[in-house]
């Protein structure tokens, strides 16, 4: 029996994971830049958790969620996102009460969707999210945005637009509703089922929509932006001003929402315009989710974040070209002949690693041409030649494996020797 990897996942394996491990490394240094900290949250949360705070109305609850009963017949879904398990740990360990706000969070771990398997879109995929809560501040949104920026373009990435919106308060959103009910209500026969049933309890959610988006209905619906009360468009025009102080460029898009409940206020999508990219240019999305802490148990508490698809990150620099200076190779390979020597070897390898090198050695006892393709095929920088001759005087010869030159060197000397020529 050949059993495959479930459709929708994917091996990452070494000489690409290497990349992985630069771009979350990268992250957790811009986050710290940003005074935000890590915080990990379980892969499976109630069910109810997801249904209260990610909405069940949207396509992850009602199409894409992996649920099951557990065997105390409870039932749990493994998360699709990670901002309602943030928000949840949020209130279970009472965060709301530091003296400090805003709490201010990022996680990096996998998520779950059930759906359609595409070019850089997974079924497992991993996100990079960042959640600044307790603080109902345009300056706090701007700061969010401007790591967003800040880690797309660390990594070299030039082809991105920013695209921003408000979803206003909760009686701008209102207003908004029922102009949407009334635009949309005398053709929704025209639309897809999805948008029926979407009418009435989510209207917004059909701009969102894929399967009709060039319905012409969709050109003339209402704009947000002509809905926001005096309160939300002082808070959006303040968020744009904060974007313009930081030299952020961004274009505002009224037709732009976001595909979760929990959104209101400042919503925003990050593109890659990046010739080749594909048909799905989003590469992170995010927004303000006032009111979702309460929806989960918690005390009034406004947030915004944002989180994104390291998967999608990496189509992206692949798309602009751009080649992450990962580490690889091996800083010193062991090449012995002997019993004697290679015995002997597996003490050198140890102080070399003691002392921080990236050494290896050969365990199938190949011959010595043998061996120093070995070093060749894992990009040894430097090759400890050790024989008898060697072992009687207690000595090695190290091979610069760029430079071709060699040098003979005492075994108590090696590692200064290695040293100073690294």
């Amino acid at each position: 029996m050949s059993v495959q990897i479930p459709r929708g996942t994917q091996d990452i394996l070494p000489g690409k994971v290497e990349y992985w491990q630069f771009v979350e490394q990268r992250a957790r240094e811009i986050c710290r830049a940003f005074n935000y900290q890590e915080i990990r949250t379980p892969m499976f949360e109630h069910t109810e958790l997801f249904l209260r705070g990610v909405g069940e109305t949207t396509d992850i609850v009602q199409k894409e969620m992996y649920t099951f009963k557990d065997q105390g017949d409870r039932s749990l879904t493994l998360r699709p996102e990670g901002t309602a398990a943030v928000g949840r740990s949020f209130v279970s360990n009472k965060m709301f009460g530091n003296p400090t706000q805003p709490t201010k969070l990022f996680y990096i771990g996998p998520m779950f969707r059930y759906e359609r398997p595409q070019a850089g879109r997974f079924r497992q995929f991993v996100q990079f999210g960042v959640e600044a809560l307790g603080v109902n501040d345009p300056a706090i949104d701007a700061e969010v945005l401007a790591l967003l920026m800040s880690f797309y373009q660390s990594l070299g990435l030039k082809k991105l637009k920013l695209v921003v919106n408000s979803l206003g308060d909760t009686e701008s959103r209102q207003a908004h509703r029922q102009a949407l009910i009334d635009h949309f209500a005398p053709r929704i026969g025209e639309f897809c089922s999805d948008c029926q049933s979407r009418l009435e309890k989510n209207p917004l959610r059909i701009l969102d929509c894929k399967k009709d988006r060039d319905h012409e209905l969709m050109a003339t619906a209402p704009s947000i932006l002509d809905y926001l009360n005096d309160y939300s468009k002082e808070y959006f025009e303040k968020v744009q001003q904060y974007l313009t102080d930081l030299d952020i460029d961004y274009v505002v898009d009224p037709t732009l929402v976001r595909g979760l409940d929990y959104y209101n206020h400042t919503a925003f999508e990050l593109m890659s315009e990046a010739e080749g990219f594909g048909a799905i240019t989003t590469l992170c999305g995010g927004g303000r989710y006032n009111g979702l802490i309460q929806e989960i148990g918690g005390p009034e508490t406004p947030g915004i974040g944002f989180a994104l698809s390291i998967e999608r990150l990496l189509s992206a620099l692949e798309a602009e070209g751009i080649e992450l200076p990962v580490e690889t190779g091996v800083d010193c390979y062991v090449v012995t002949m002997g019993d004697e020597a290679k015995e002997k070897s597996v003490s050198i390898v140890n102080t070399l690693r003691r002392a921080g090198f990236v050494a290896d050695k050969d365990y199938q006892d190949k011959k010595m041409k043998a061996q120093f393709k070995a070093a060749d095929r894992v990009q040894a920088k430097f090759v400890v030649v050790l024989g008898e001759d060697e072992l009687a005087k207690q000595v090695v010869n190290v091979k610069n494996m760029e430079s071709g030159e060699q040098q003979e060197v005492s075994i108590d000397q090696l590692v200064s020797y290695l040293q100073e020529q690294v």
